[in-house]
């Protein structure tokens, strides 16, 4: 993992060279350790119960402007438009998590039905890996095909 690489990672992940790593960063880089813990700050609404999420999310839209990031700057105004919906999925536990599964695991049976000369393959793999079906295979229809 390179040098700024530690700053991907959760905290409680971190190994004792990545935490001084970390702290290097701190010292030497404001500007981007700020960032980090605003990251940080952030990612942790997701983890809380819903009224301390509410809670650190009203502290975060508090900091994000002040923080002269402009990138944090122009986050803190996108959340605080689609501050409703995000409290609830705070409420929810909601996320996009799971569609975005399907679509990575849609993607890979694409990539498996290259060359079939229509969509009906594909819609079929779908149908097999994804849509919960289990047909009978030969040899549980025909017991004599065990071996």
């Amino acid at each position: 993992m390179g040098h700024y690489g530690v700053l991907r990672k959760n905290p409680e992940r971190l190994s004792s060279p990545q935490k001084q790593t970390l702290a290097a960063i701190e010292r030497e880089n404001q500007p981007l350790y700020r960032a980090y813990l605003l990251k940080e700050a952030l990612r942790e609404c997701f983890h809380l119960e819903p009224s301390a999420a509410r809670s650190q999310l009203a502290m975060w839209l508090a900091w994000a402007p002040r923080s002269r990031l402009e990138p944090f700057v122009k986050l803190a105004k996108s959340v605080c438009e689609h501050r409703e919906r995000i409290e609830a999925a705070f409420d929810t536990g909601a996320s996009n998590g799971l569609a975005e599964s399907t679509n990575t695991r849609v993607r890979l049976l694409h990539r498996m039905a290259f060359g079939f000369h229509s969509a009906e393959p594909l819609v079929a793999l779908a149908m097999l890996k994804l849509g919960g079906l289990c047909p009978p295979l030969p040899r549980e229809r025909y017991p004599r095909m065990r071996q």
